[in-house]
């Protein structure tokens, strides 16, 4: 049976959500928009959610925050239009419980967990650093039968740490109830890629080195930091979208066929890519770095990067990165994938490019563009474009390029709301395995190291404009 229409194969429908940082700007700025999401469309009957968190909130304040999810808009609709969607929010937040509890200290955690209604879910919402202390303080016997976890990115803070993380969790928990996230990996998306690689006869034969010549995958972003200085500023761009969500959408794209959409299968296939993939050598020309200065992003003035609130500059944060990876496999042998992530820039940009090699020979008397085939897929919105020449219009003789485009399946939840579905249902396909989450952290570890070590040079662009002009990423291209 396809796993993925399999809810609960271990057995054990969740009867509790528990979100640890529950306070905190995760839970009210993604997670409980999310659940709205998600409980307006009749996802999660019989829910009961609980928030732990080292603030000292009352009931009242905790529910109101519950409330105020309902109220978040996704495409410019509620996420709770129904009169059925609205009823279910203001239960599951009129019966919301909120504990003060420090989950560092020995017990605070397992008494909570003691007093919820069982099978439970318990969602980490916080930094690497306090997870892992929280996990540290409990014992297998203090989690409740069928319980889960959800862990947040990023998991851990590198290849040590990560593996120290995977032993504690698994004296606690099987690996298939262990559910770190990355919502790039959402049922959309991934259910997209894997759809257009292998339901189609046609690209498995052209799908490798001998036709292909780069895979570019972009998240480019026209948001600033948002207040979120205090996280980013330590962090920088490579840790927060290299290591987890671009590394992550690059295995899907470079992986094998699976055999079937079980869980094991396809992160089998995942975790065989990421092995074998490592960043170029010559960190100086296969990795670039740069931040953002003062600039204008539409009716936005933007300062520069070191003169927002809560921004060091001493940290030399880059808030554009990129990389060249590449996979020593048979299939992609040679063929650059280059990741690239930053805020502040023109527009947004979410999108895997795959550029075949140029034509060995063209018949001589065409005359016009000759480019390079190109696939160019959607990550928000959903699209698909194939970019190909053909003759005309006007002198039958003359190549002109042309877009096919098409449509892919959006799914009508948050990020986040797509997250806490495959939670609910059991679905661990979507989530990362613990071992190619220390994969991703021992590639990009040496490039971090490289750039405190100043191997590369940290560039500059203008808010608002599209990267650093000499950078090849920085083109322009239609939007899709």
């Amino acid at each position: 049976m396809n796993s993925s229409k399999s809810p609960q194969r271990n057995g054990h429908k969740i009867k509790t959500l528990m979100i640890l940082g529950a306070s905190g700007d995760l839970t009210a700025r993604l997670l409980l928009p999310g659940l709205a999401s998600l409980i307006s469309q009749g996802g999660a009957e019989g829910l009961k959610l609980v928030g732990a968190g080292y603030d000292d909130w009352d009931q009242e304040k905790w529910r109101n925050q519950v409330k105020e999810s309902s109220d978040v808009s996704s495409g410019g609709g509620s996420t709770a239009d129904s009169p059925a969607g609205k009823e279910a929010l203001e239960k599951i937040a009129k019966e919301s419980v909120y504990h003060q509890v420090d989950v560092t200290a020995e017990g605070g955690l397992a008494k909570v967990l003691a007093s919820v209604e069982e099978p439970v879910a318990v969602y980490f919402a916080l930094p690497p650093s306090i997870t892992e202390k929280a996990c540290d303080e409990l014992k297998q016997g203090d989690l409740p039968e069928g319980t889960r976890f959800v862990m947040e990115k990023p998991f851990g803070s590198g290849q040590e740490s990560a593996r120290k993380l995977n032993k504690t969790l698994e004296a606690l928990l099987p690996e298939n109830r262990i559910y770190r996230v990355d919502h790039f990996r959402g049922t959309g998306t991934v259910l997209n890629i894997l759809g257009v690689r292998f339901a189609n006869h046609f690209l498995e034969p052209v799908w490798n080195t001998r036709h292909i010549e780069k895979v570019e995958i972009f998240f480019d972003e026209d948001i600033t930091l948002e207040g979120r200085a205090g996280f980013y500023d330590p962090t920088g761009a490579l840790k927060d979208m290299m290591q987890s969500h671009l590394l992550q959408i690059m295995a899907f794209i470079a992986m094998d066929e699976p055999a079937t959409l079980d869980e094991r299968d396809v992160r089998d296939r995942i975790a065989a890519v990421l092995r074998a993939a490592e960043v170029g050598k010559e960190y100086s020309k296969t990795t670039r770095r740069a931040r953002y200065t003062a600039g204008k992003i539409g009716d936005r003035e933007v300062p520069n990067y070191v003169d927002e609130p809560g921004v060091d500059g001493k940290n030399n944060t880059e808030t554009l990165a990129e990389i060249e990876v590449h996979i020593n496999n048979s299939r992609w042998a040679g063929v650059p994938f280059i990741l690239r992530s930053g805020k502040s820039l023109a527009e947004n940009k979410m999108e895997a490019i795959v550029t075949f090699k140029p034509l060995p020979h063209l018949p001589t008397g065409f005359t016009g563009t000759n480019k390079a085939t190109r696939i160019r897929m959607g990550l928000g919105p959903a699209k698909l474009q194939l970019d190909i020449d053909v003759n005309g219009p006007g002198d039958i003789y003359s190549l002109d390029r042309t877009e096919l485009k098409a449509d892919l399946n959006e799914t009508d939840l948050l990020p986040y709301g797509e997250v806490l579905k495959a939670v609910l249902t059991d679905n661990a396909m979507f989530f990362v395995r613990g071992d190619t989450a220390v994969e991703c952290w021992r590639i990009i570890e040496p490039v971090l190291e490289a750039w405190a070590n100043s191997e590369v040079p940290l560039q500059e662009y203008p808010a608002g404009s599209h990267g650093p002009e000499d950078w090849e990423t920085s083109r322009t291209d239609t939007p899709l």
